[in-house]
């Protein structure tokens, strides 16, 4: 079976700070060695459940935060920031089950480095009248595919934000969150045994999983500035029904998430205004 892995990097066990997310500082470079060995405990989970090959995309920042030889398993490693499926780059049809590793709570929720893709532009996404953050966003791919999301790890918001859209998906939930900058986090050693415990129980149960429920699924956002709506709206596929709120519908998942995308990324430098 094959198996794909999108990594992103806040919701890992003992990050707390963008410093540790963020850079090349000293800071930044433990953080990683933490990801690299919260993703390995997935990697090995998920071959001792079943998984014959893996793809591990890395999803956060600039996208090219874990070291290629040190990935176990000889899972092969999609990085770099310019990717047309963004987080979700790499999986097609051919895959039997999807791991999101290290996720993080959305934008607004009460979770440690909370945020939604651009927290400069987005205060809230919903499918279908449901808060979600990436996790369930990312899901659009998966369900377009027909590929199910088995396994999500990070701080306890994430894994509960998930289970809401994908009912049976697997967790392993790493940190309790205190505040948007303090966490409790379980050793990185118990972190990952249950991170591995977890992908490992995914992986075997997932040829009775189903994909995503998302299908005929839209994807509301509502953003910082009604600048940020309008540019957002010149994106084929995403309305403006509101000043500052923006509706992405369609019979295809897929078009639904590259449309939003398109929007984040059309309107970075407009958020970035004060």
């Amino acid at each position: 079976m094959k198996v794909f892995l999108s990594s992103d990097m806040e919701g890992t066990a003992g990050v707390v700070d963008w410093e540790q997310c963020a850079g090349d500082g000293p800071q930044a470079a433990a953080g990683r060695r933490l990801l690299l060995a919260e993703v390995n405990a997935a990697i090995e989970g998920a071959i001792a459940g079943g998984a014959t090959e893996i793809v591990v995309n890395d999803s956060h920042s600039t996208m090219r935060n874990l070291p290629p030889g040190e990935i176990a398993g000889r899972a092969s490693y999609i990085s770099g920031s310019h990717k047309p499926l963004y987080m979700m780059q790499g999986l097609d049809g051919s895959f039997g089950a999807v791991l999101f590793v290290s996720y993080h709570g959305s934008v607004g929720a009460p979770a440690c480095l909370s945020h939604t893709y651009n927290p400069r532009a987005v205060t809230e996404a919903r499918i279908g009248g449901v808060v979600t953050g990436e996790a369930g966003i990312n899901a659009l791919v998966a369900a377009h595919y027909g590929v199910p999301v088995v396994l999500v790890t990070g701080d306890r918001v994430a894994c509960e934000e998930t289970a809401a859209l994908i009912p049976g998906v697997h967790a392993a939930v790493v940190k309790e969150p205190v505040t948007r900058q303090a966490a409790h986090s379980l050793h990185p050693d118990l972190a990952c045994e249950l991170i591995r415990e977890a992908a490992r129980r995914a992986v075997a149960s997932a040829a009775a999983a189903e994909p995503p429920p998302l299908r005929e699924a839209a994807l509301e956002v509502s953003v910082r500035t009604t600048d940020i709506a309008e540019a957002a709206s010149w994106v084929r596929g995403v309305d403006r029904v509101g000043p500052r709120e923006l509706r992405i519908g369609g019979d295809d998942p897929l078009s639904v998430y590259r449309s939003f995308c398109a929007a984040v990324m059309l309107t970075r430098s407009i958020a970035e205004v004060v």
